[in-house]
């Protein structure tokens, strides 16, 4: 009889953990399925529009506020956005061509650096104040070089200009590695016949200078010196 009475009681003891942990996995999955709706965005890949759009959202930004900026002020808004939006160090190899072979490490760096200032600096000089000018994502297409996006620039007179932009995949995001003006201007074949002269005249201590004078002369600030 006891040992009938104590079988009964292990067995209901079962069955009451076993409903436990039930009830406890049950709350769980419930608890991950309303924090995975609440945050769609994580679920969500960025497009390498997305990329272009989040550039176009702080150059508004900044252009809003140009003349309380400064050309220093916009510059220190701008240069994050330039590093997490542009593939610096492809565009820099790009536009420096063969001669990137023989680059020292430090070398590579070091104009990988000044580019970035330097397409920085330009940004913050070209993109100074805002009298209604429009910012416009407009698509996305594949083409032989890889995806590009699309978009164009109303200016304040209400024309427009085609600005395109190759993108390349890093990671699980998409970063800027060409610009075409017009849907045919590379900004790296511009770029690379500059470079390649001032490397041929100059030396590529030439080069890296040239980068820093010229984001100095734009915005009136200073390369660091390591």
């Amino acid at each position: 009889m006891i040992k009938e009475m104590l079988t009964k009681i292990s067995a209901r003891s079962r069955r009451l953990v076993a409903s436990k942990i039930e009830l406890k996995t049950a709350g769980l999955a419930v608890m991950l399925a309303l924090a995975a709706g609440s945050n769609p965005s994580s679920a969500t890949a960025a497009s390498a529009g997305d990329t272009v759009q989040g550039l176009y959202d702080n150059l508004l930004v900044t252009m809003k506020n140009g003349a309380t900026l400064g050309e220093s002020g916009r510059y220190a808004e701008l240069a994050p956005v330039i590093r997490r939006s542009f593939d610096l160090p492809v565009m820099a190899r790009l536009s420096v061509g063969p001669a990137w072979a023989s680059l020292t490490q430090a070398q590579q760096q070091q104009v990988t650096e000044g580019y970035g200032r330097y397409v920085s600096a330009i940004y913050a000089d070209r993109f100074d104040s805002y009298h209604g000018q429009k910012l416009e994502v407009t698509g996305e297409e594949p083409t032989a070089g890889g995806l590009m996006v699309r978009s164009k620039i109303i200016k304040a007179d209400g024309s427009p200009v085609e600005v395109d932009y190759m993108m390349r995949q890093e990671g699980g995001g998409w970063l800027i590695s060409d610009i075409y003006l017009d849907g045919t201007i590379s900004e790296i074949a511009t770029r690379r016949s500059e470079f390649a002269a001032i490397v041929r005249d100059q030396g590529v201590d030439g080069l890296i200078a040239a980068l820093n004078r010229k984001a100095d002369m734009l915005t009136g600030t200073t390369a660091r010196a390591d």
